[in-house]
């Protein structure tokens, strides 16, 4: 049975860093897509970032362009996100989601597609 499970969330200041981990287990495929959705309080739950495992090709939304980074460890099934110049719009639970298969990349903001999801690592940005 195919497990995700986060870390790393906490709170940080604005202008400050976070680097989350997405730890998949239960299988060795390389075919696979791992996104990163977020959900703010009292907002619809929003995708973030995304990386394919077969060749690592990943994709953004508008507002993670330039600021987090998605890459993956093969070694250890590992996803990690980095996320740079925090701001407090980013405070919300962060969700890490894996879907088998090779998956189109315009296609992995799509949350319907996902079979499997972690419960979540809250990121709280404040002064």
């Amino acid at each position: 049975q195919v497990q995700v499970q986060e870390s790393g969330g906490g709170w940080v200041q604005p202008g400050g860093s976070l680097r989350l981990s997405c730890e998949v287990s239960g299988s060795t495929s390389r075919n696979y897509g791992v996104s990163w959705f977020r959900q703010s309080s009292g907002k619809e739950r929003e995708f973030v970032s995304g990386i394919r495992g077969a060749d690592g090709g990943t994709t953004y939304a508008n507002f993670a362009k330039g600021r987090f980074t998605v890459s993956r460890d093969r070694a250890t099934s590992t996803v990690y996100l980095r996320m740079n110049n925090l701001a407090p719009e980013d405070t919300a639970i962060y969700y890490c989601a894996r879907r088998a298969g090779n998956p189109i990349i315009s296609m992995m903001s799509q949350s319907q597609h996902y079979e499997t999801w972690g419960p979540g690592t809250q990121v709280t940005v404040s002064s």
